[in-house]
């Protein structure tokens, strides 16, 4: 008599891998969205300016959204998770703020109220979520390693 033996079971190790580098695209893509965004609106944006041109500010997020993509993706430590949720959560706060409250003109940065949902806008707007969703996980999804205690 033969018997069907259960199929074996995947290691939680080996599914913790996988989502954590699901993870990391979900992240990087999510970046490279934000990236792509600002950098494709910035020369629509060079007249709105103060001190500093919101085209300008545009270009720094593209810059610093595109290194964080890089980084989360090439090196797999904390320090560039975190710089990535520091640029996605940053970005997203300061879109939701600057879409629902009119600041004003900050010293040199100008006023970037627009009160309305343009679809690059909501575009961005997912694509940050979905980058800060992803860099919390790998935040707190960290194995941890046999031997090593917590100080």
């Amino acid at each position: 008599m033969a018997q069907d033996l259960p199929a074996p079971q995947p290691a939680p190790r080996r599914v913790l891998r996988v989502l954590r580098g699901a993870a990391r695209l979900l992240a990087a893509a999510g970046l490279a969205v934000d990236a792509y965004v600002h950098a494709h609106l910035a020369g629509s944006y060079d007249a709105v300016t103060e001190g500093i041109s919101q085209g300008t500010l545009f270009r720094i997020e593209a810059g610093l959204a595109a290194l964080a993509a890089l980084l989360v993706l090439i090196w797999r430590r904390p320090a560039p998770d975190f710089f990535a949720w520091l640029v996605a959560a940053g970005g997203l706060a300061l879109l939701l703020v600057y879409r629902y409250v009119d600041v004003g003109t900050l010293g040199p940065v100008p006023n970037m109220y627009e009160p309305l949902w343009t679809a690059d806008k909501r575009l961005s707007a997912i694509a940050q979520a979905v980058a800060v969703l992803a860099t919390v996980f790998l935040l707190f999804s960290r194995p941890r390693t046999p031997g090593r205690r917590r100080r």
